[in-house]
């Protein structure tokens, strides 16, 4: 079946695929073959990721379902890691299609919850908490990292 919504592996104009590219900075905190992952720059809370496939696809209808099951392992990676690195009760996981998806390119949101963290107002307004300086952007960052690491190194001692 053909991807409507997919002119490339890569868009000119795509902010995502700029980032892949390597044209624009960020602070990445994972990546594999399929997909990249990194801070947010507007974060909701500390350690808000995006993830993203490397390929552009616009919405999550248009990636193609021999790539839904990889991908959802890195975001279930992702979740696990953003809990245990940033000692999270909980995280929140979510992808806007079309409405509300600032970036058309498929991505996913996970950010770590606190109980209490006021994430959500009484009004479902997003309030974003950005990072105080670079130095906590760059903590958060290896934070998360090298705890993707750990929980590789224990999955892969648990396939052997």
């Amino acid at each position: 079946m053909e991807q409507l919504n997919r002119s490339d592996s890569s868009d000119e104009k795509c902010a995502f695929c700029k980032i892949i590219r390597g044209e624009t900075t960020s602070h990445r905190v994972f990546e594999d073959g399929l997909s990249l992952a990194f801070l947010d720059h507007r974060p909701l809370l500390r350690g808000h990721c995006l993830l993203i496939p490397k390929e552009h696809f616009e919405r999550l209808e248009d990636l193609p379902p021999d790539r839904i099951g990889p991908f959802f392992a890195n975001v279930q990676l992702m979740a696990r890691a953003v809990e245990k690195a940033l000692d999270a009760d909980g995280s929140f996981v979510a992808i806007n299609t079309r409405v509300s998806q600032s970036i058309p390119h498929l991505h996913v949101h996970i950010a770590p919850r606190w109980r209490n963290d006021g994430l959500f107002s009484k009004f479902l307004v997003w309030r974003r908490s950005p990072y105080k300086d670079s130095s906590s952007i760059l903590e958060v960052q290896e934070s998360i990292q090298s705890t993707i690491k750990k929980i590789s190194a224990g999955i892969q001692a648990r396939q052997s």
